[in-house]
């Protein structure tokens, strides 16, 4: 009887040790994907040469600030080919849960506006150097996070004379 206390006394502390390190939090993480949409405006094109998105997280310690490297489809993006539901895989990346506070569209070159059939540049001010920055403060929970970042062409594109377009963009998360 002795021996049949000792081993359900055992078995029940297992039991117990168990169940207390199965309770413990494990890191799980979650693949980051951004997507870009755009609002109808009246202009041809709009095209705007997208190299590089980066990521911050509220953890600063991830390194460059906390700011992380995407890997993006890099092109030049027609907005207007992205409307009334349409949109288009960006960028991707893996990382701890965490929560996403900025994101940051680095630019190129190569951008333009088409009206009435005309193709001109599009000056972005800053945009090469700094990039465009949208403030997020998203949680990444799922296995799989999906950010619709809504470019709004209409919004951002503005006539300043003949011929001189420039972006002041405005982009919301959808």
């Amino acid at each position: 009887m002795k021996n049949k206390k000792i081993i359900f006394g055992a078995l029940l502390l297992a039991v117990a040790i168990g169940g207390f390190f199965s309770c413990k939090k494990t890191e799980t993480n979650s693949t980051l994907q951004i997507r870009l949409t755009d609002a109808p405006t009246a202009l041809d094109q709009v095209n705007v040469d997208i190299r590089e998105v980066h990521v911050k997280f509220s953890e600063d310690s991830i390194g460059n600030d906390g700011w992380v490297n995407l890997a993006t489809n890099a092109r030049v993006y027609n907005l207007l080919g992205l409307q009334n539901g349409v949109d288009t895989v960006l960028a991707n990346g893996t990382f701890p849960n965490d929560i996403v506070k900025q994101i940051r569209f680095v630019l190129g070159p190569n951008n333009t506006v088409k009206d009435n059939g005309v193709v001109y540049p599009l000056t972005i001010p800053s945009g090469g150097e700094s990039g465009l920055k949208i403030k997020v403060s998203k949680k990444l929970a799922l296995t799989l996070e999906t950010l619709v970042i809504d470019f709004d062409a209409a919004l951002s594109v503005k006539k300043e004379g003949p011929g001189d377009y420039k972006l002041r963009p405005v982009l919301k998360i959808k």
